[in-house]
């Protein structure tokens, strides 16, 4: 007797509204094909080059908790407590490009939005979406946020 598995669909959420619009079609693409979500959200220690050391354990933890907190949030707003389908919160350490290309190794399909709370406003694609275009392990999906929304 094999056992099924639900398709996996991992999505990439900053918090922004390009973000939440990902994580809100990745939720209802889910629900048409029996899949569940992975909401992921990387978090970095510090990403200045020139920083000098690498911060105490207790700073790392809050960090991390941090992001944790703000996914928490982000999944909520975006797509309520009973969205209909498993979402599933994922935070993990590293830059969000390389965090999400991982994911992807594992995933049916990857979805972003097409800018994040990085770069430039003007910025047709975020860099980290264009990353993960380029090096994800399968099919991704760039969704844009709708023009109402800012």
């Amino acid at each position: 007797m094999s056992e099924t598995i639900e398709p996996l669909i991992v999505v990439g959420v900053d918090g922004s509204n390009h973000s939440k619009e990902a994580l809100r079609w990745a939720v209802a693409q889910a629900k048409a094909i029996g899949g569940r979500v992975h909401a992921v959200m990387s978090w970095q220690w510090n990403t200045n080059p020139f920083a000098v050391g690498t911060g105490t354990p207790d700073e790392l933890v809050d960090a991390e908790e941090t992001a944790r907190r703000r996914l928490a949030d982000a999944v909520a707003s975006a797509v309520g407590t009973s969205p209909g389908v498993p979402v599933f919160r994922r935070v993990e350490q590293g830059s969000p490009a390389q965090v999400l290309v991982d994911a992807s190794k594992e995933a049916d399909l990857t979805v972003v939005g097409t800018r994040g709370y990085g770069g430039f406003k003007a910025a047709l694609l975020g860099s980290v979406s264009q990353q993960v275009v380029q090096y994800a392990a399968g099919t991704v999906v760039v969704v844009r946020e709708g023009e109402d929304d800012d």
